[in-house]
C-alpha cells in the first residue's frame, strides 16, 4: 500500500480516567496507509503501584514506530520539526500542547474530542455525559488551539445513549466513532478542501477533573443520580459507600420501585436504589444479595 502523507500521533487513546483501550485510532491510521513517523505520549511509569503500562507501546513496538515520552514537549521540538510531518493527530494526550508545537505542522494538530463541542469541554466529557443522563453524545474532530478544547471543528458524529452505558462502554464506542470520523475526513483536511468552523463559545459547557472524594456516595441524592454516578465513576474515583457498617464499592445498581423491589435496596431522596453488585471488603465483586448473606451486622 502506498504511504500517505507523514503524520505524528500524540496521546495514549485513554479517553477517560481508568479505562483500557485497544488503540483503534492509531491502528486504523496505520491500516489506511498513513505513515506514522513518531508517537508522543504522556506517561511516567512507576509513580504508583496502580500505574499501568501503555497499551499504545505494544502497537508502536509491533510496527517499529518510535515512542517518545517527554516531560515537556519543548524538549523534543527540534526532533518533531525535523520529521517533516504534514499534520499530527491527537487523542487523549492529557497535557496542554503549546502554540510553538502546534505551529510545526502545516495542517495543524487534529484532535478527536469525545463530545459534541462546544458541550463538555475539559478533561471528563465521557463521565459528565453519563452523570447528566443525556440521551445523546458524540465526537468532534477539532483543530487544536492553545485554549482548551476551543479550536474550530472539522466534523462531528452523534450517537444515541441507552442510559445503561458504563464509562468503559462509552469510551470504547466513542473511540471507535472518532476513528471512523477521522478516516472519513483526514484526506480533505490534508488537501485543504475541508476547513474547520469556529465553535459558538456562548454555548460552551465544561467538565471538571475528578477527585477521589467525588466518589463518596451521598444517599441524600436521588436514586437515578446515584445510579448514574456508579456507571460514570467505574475504575476511578469509584462509588464508595458504607453499607451495614462495611466499606464497599458500588459497581452496578438500578432504580427500584420500593424497598421490597430487590434484595439489597437502599432509601435515597424520594426513591429507592437496588445495589445489584458491589466490591466487598474482601476485594471480591459479589451480588448484592450475597453481600447481605455474608456481611450482616
Amino acid at each position: 500500500m502506498k504511504k500517505s502523507k507523514k503524520l505524528i500521533f500524540f496521546g495514549n487513546e485513554r479517553l477517560a480516567t481508568a479505562v483500557s483501550t485497544d488503540i483503534p485510532v492509531l491502528k486504523t491510521l496505520i491500516e489506511n496507509g498513513y505513515e506514522i513517523t513518531t508517537v508522543v505520549s504522556n506517561y511516567t511509569p512507576g509513580r504508583s503501584r496502580n500505574s499501568r503500562e501503555l497499551e499504545i507501546a505494544e502497537v508502536t513496538g509491533t510496527h517499529n514506530i518510535p515512542l517518545l515520552l517527554p516531560e515537556k514537549l519543548t524538549e523534543i521540538k527540534d526532533q518533531l520539526q525535523a520529521l517533516g510531518a504534514e499534520a499530527a493527530v491527537l487523542v487523549a494526550y492529557g497535557r496542554i500542547v503549546p502554540t510553538d508545537i502546534i505551529d510545526i505542522f502545516p495542517h495543524g494538530i487534529i484532535n478527536i474530542h469525545p463530545s459534541l463541542l462546544p458541550k463538555y469541554r475539559g478533561p471528563t466529557p465521557i463521565e459528565q455525559a453519563i452523570l447528566d443522563g443525556v440521551s445523546k453524545t458524540g465526537v468532534s474532530l477539532m483543530k487544536l488551539a492553545a485554549k482548551m478544547d476551543a479550536g474550530p471543528v472539522f466534523a462531528q458524529k452523534t450517537m444515541g445513549l441507552s442510559g445503561k452505558e458504563t464509562k468503559q462502554d462509552l469510551a470504547d464506542k466513542l473511540l471507535q466513532l472518532g476513528s471512523e470520523l477521522l478516516i472519513e475526513n483526514l484526506p480533505a483536511i490534508l488537501d485543504g478542501s475541508l476547513t474547520p468552523k469556529d465553535q459558538d463559545n456562548a454555548h460552551a459547557t465544561y467538565s471538571q477533573l475528578l477527585k477521589r472524594q467525588d466518589g463518596l456516595v451521598n444517599w441524600s441524592l436521588s436514586a437515578d443520580k446515584i445510579e448514574r454516578q456508579i456507571r460514570a465513576f467505574t475504575g476511578f474515583p469509584k462509588s464508595q459507600a458504607k453499607i451495614l457498617g462495611h466499606d464497599v464499592i458500588l459497581t452496578k445498581a438500578r432504580v427500584a420501585k420500593d424497598k421490597n423491589d430487590g434484595d439489597l435496596v437502599i432509601k435515597c431522596r424520594g426513591s429507592w436504589l437496588e445495589i445489584q453488585e458491589l466490591t466487598a471488603p474482601s476485594g471480591r465483586t459479589i451480588a448484592g444479595k450475597d453481600f447481605l448473606h455474608g456481611y450482616k451486622k
